[in-house]
């Protein structure tokens, strides 16, 4: 039987992705904020939910496996001043510790031949001219603590964009390290990043200022159809929950070797992420880094 482990499954194309996994028979373990009957309560800006949300699904698993893990939730916020109850930067703190800190805990309860989706984003690279400050680095401590950084953002918007694109561009070095895992190639499982370019009227610009949730919110509507057939990288979110699903549920079979999935013009596309993603010394590092962070040997 499919059994998948998800966040980010209760809005957006997170929710679409969620559905389609229902009508295709498999048993999701979801993880939500706000739990309901369907799913497990995450707080992804506390570490001790994040191992209470692990330890929830290891029991409900008994002696199964997962099939994939999908790692989707994600936020982004006006400025860098925001600090979980773990002492680190927000958006950092959400996109990528609390994951890589999920993906730690389930690693063993992945099966033989299993998937990890990352969601990352194309905003991580230069190349893709996002309009979003750039990553200038992917240090975690830095990221944690960017208040320590010496060439920190001048203004909080460039800070807080800043703290989205560098945790994204974690998610793409953290799928590096994961292939590249002993553990991981010795039992098949495959980990891809999968970039859903960008998709308006989601959840992730709830913590942006009221006129730019409010722009983000209208485009998500008919009204921004319009401007998908110009700009490659806009998708709808019936598109990006589909490609997500496929991704997971191994429907879309990637080519030996890749492990970057883009989402243009609603076609997933096997492509590089940015060079600084194609960086060993930064991923180890960061995976070293983290590990530190959230109290696990490297």
């Amino acid at each position: 039987m499919t059994t998948i482990g998800l966040t980010g499954g209760s809005s957006g194309f997170g929710a679409i992705s969620l559905e389609r996994f229902a009508r295709s028979g498999a048993r999701v373990f979801s993880g939500a904020r706000a739990p309901s009957a369907d799913a497990i309560p995450l707080d992804l800006t506390q570490l001790s939910s994040v191992r209470a949300f692990a330890e929830c699904v290891r029991e409900r698993l008994g002696e199964s496996k997962l099939t994939s893990l999908v790692l989707n939730a994600g936020t982004i916020r006006g400025d860098d001043t925001h600090r979980t109850v773990d002492g680190y930067e927000t958006t950092f703190a959400a996109n990528h510790l609390a994951h890589y800190l999920l993906l730690r805990l389930l690693m063993p309860s992945l099966g033989a031949g299993a998937r990890i989706v990352l969601t990352t984003s194309g905003t991580h690279d230069p190349e893709n001219h996002a309009g979003l400050v750039v990553p200038r680095h992917a240090s975690a401590d830095l990221l944690a603590h960017p208040d320590r950084d010496d060439f920190h953002a001048a203004s909080p918007r460039e800070a807080g964009e800043h703290a989205y694109t560098a945790s994204k561009l974690c998610g793409v070095l953290t799928v590096r390290s994961l292939n590249a895992h002993h553990d991981i190639r010795a039992r098949h499982i495959s980990a891809i990043a999968f970039d859903p370019g960008q998709v308006f009227g989601t959840g992730l610009a709830r913590g942006l200022s009221m006129p730019r949730r409010f722009a983000w919110s209208l485009l998500g509507t008919p009204l921004g159809a319009p401007l998908r057939t110009f700009v490659p990288t806009l998708n709808s979110r019936a598109a990006a929950g589909a490609a997500l699903a496929k991704l997971a549920l191994g429907a879309e079979r990637c080519p030996g070797g890749a492990s970057y999935a883009a989402l243009r013009r609603g076609e997933i596309i096997w492509t590089d992420p940015s060079t600084m993603g194609r960086n060993d010394d930064l991923a180890r590092a960061l995976w070293n880094d983290s590990a530190r962070l959230v109290g696990l040997p490297n």
